[in-house]
């Protein structure tokens, strides 16, 4: 494998309430942290000088308080919560909630990829100008 790519795994079994991604990848633009809460189990409220940040819950439902004001989000639903907002992270369930955040400053920069039809190509192009490659064969799929 090449150099700039690195791997990471989500560890629900890591027994911890918070584990640090960005570390174990390298990544240096973004926060990114792994959030476990058992039953009950809840965040302090905080906010943030500069940063924003996304929850994207995996597992569990979220209730997440907004200045005091509080919402569920379900597995597969996502929340957007501006720098200087206080927020709160609680888990009013039965089970285990695992959440995903997110943490980013600035601007996003807009599109900057660059596409290529195939790997030996040199030049790359706009991915508006690479069509979406053919579905592979059957042939080539990988069995569950």
């Amino acid at each position: 494998m090449e150099d700039g790519v690195a791997y990471a795994k989500l560890d629900l079994e890591h027994g911890e309430m918070f584990l640090s991604l960005r570390r174990a990848l390298g990544v240096t633009s973004i926060g990114m942290n792994q959030l476990l809460f058992a039953p009950g189990e809840r965040g302090r409220i905080h906010r943030h000088r500069d940063q924003e940040e996304v929850y994207l819950v995996l597992e569990g439902v979220l209730s997440l308080s907004v200045e005091g004001e509080e919402r569920d989000l379900a597995a597969g639903e996502l929340a957007r919560v501006a720098p200087a907002v206080r927020r709160q992270l609680t888990n009013r369930g039965p089970g285990r909630l695992a959440v995903l955040a997110l943490g980013g400053i600035g601007e996003h920069a807009g599109r900057d990829a660059e596409a290529f039809a195939a790997w030996d190509d040199d030049a790359p192009k706009g991915p508006a100008d690479v069509p979406f490659p053919d579905r592979l064969p059957d042939a080539e799929l990988r069995p569950a």
